[in-house]
């Protein structure tokens, strides 16, 4: 089987060495970069499975890389490392394409645990055909909405959202389930995070007035189409 190669941008060298080392015990291939630049030129050479971003870095920061990213490849994880705990940081980096992050200090099995669980769900559902959501196409793939020729691009984390309301249209989608499943826990920090991305999809859906996404308090979301 081959190894998980992961690229590893944090400028704080000594921690940067911990994380690699502690990785590469676990039988993965690590590409440590210093800062945003570096990290950069590793991802063109070396193709790596996925990314471990550290937000704030020289020469070019955490988002500033996963923006320019994600303009050619929407699909490859990535996983922040941030010390900031605002509401607004951490919705600026989904809303960049991130898949998940990590609050400084973290453990080394958590981030373990973070990095298969998204390539185990990347891995699922590399797959997937076009899904009809009322008048909508929606392609997990690609991370699109088609509607009368009108294409909207959707994040990463608003395309997982999406799929799993999609797998239970018309019931109801468990709340700490999928907090749980997307954000790594249920606590009330990530419940208002989710929020955030129900309303945005409710708008991207909202050209199809028979399609509603509905909270059904003290459960969960229904998309009802």
């Amino acid at each position: 089987m081959n190894k998980i190669k992961v690229l590893l941008a944090e400028d704080e060298a000594s921690l940067g060495m911990i994380v690699k080392e502690s990785l590469e015990t676990r039988n993965f291939t690590v590409f440590h970069a210093l800062n945003g630049e570096e990290a950069s030129k590793i991802y063109l050479e070396e193709k790596p499975d996925i990314l471990v971003l550290d937000v704030m870095m020289p020469l070019k920061d955490g988002f500033t890389l996963a923006k320019e990213i994600r303009k050619t490849d929407k699909t490859i994880p990535i996983i922040f490392l941030t010390a900031k705990s605002q509401t607004s940081d951490v919705l600026e980096g989904f809303n960049l394409g991130g898949n998940d992050y990590l609050k400084k200090p973290f453990s080394m099995e958590e981030l373990i645990v973070r990095i298969k669980s998204l390539l185990n769900r990347i891995t699922l559902k590399t797959n997937v055909e076009e899904l009809a959501i009322g008048k909508y196409l929606f392609n997990y793939t690609k991370q699109t909405l088609l509607f009368a020729n009108e294409k909207q691009q959707l994040t990463s984390r608003e395309a997982q959202l999406l799929y799993h309301l999609q797998e239970k249209k018309n019931q109801i989608l468990d709340r700490t389930f999928i907090l749980n499943k997307l954000w790594g826990n249920d606590d009330f920090f990530n419940a208002r995070s989710m929020d955030v991305f129900i309303s945005k999809l409710r708008k991207k859906l909202k050209s199809d007035s028979d399609i509603q996404i509905i909270n059904v308090r003290g459960f969960g979301y229904k998309l009802i189409c």
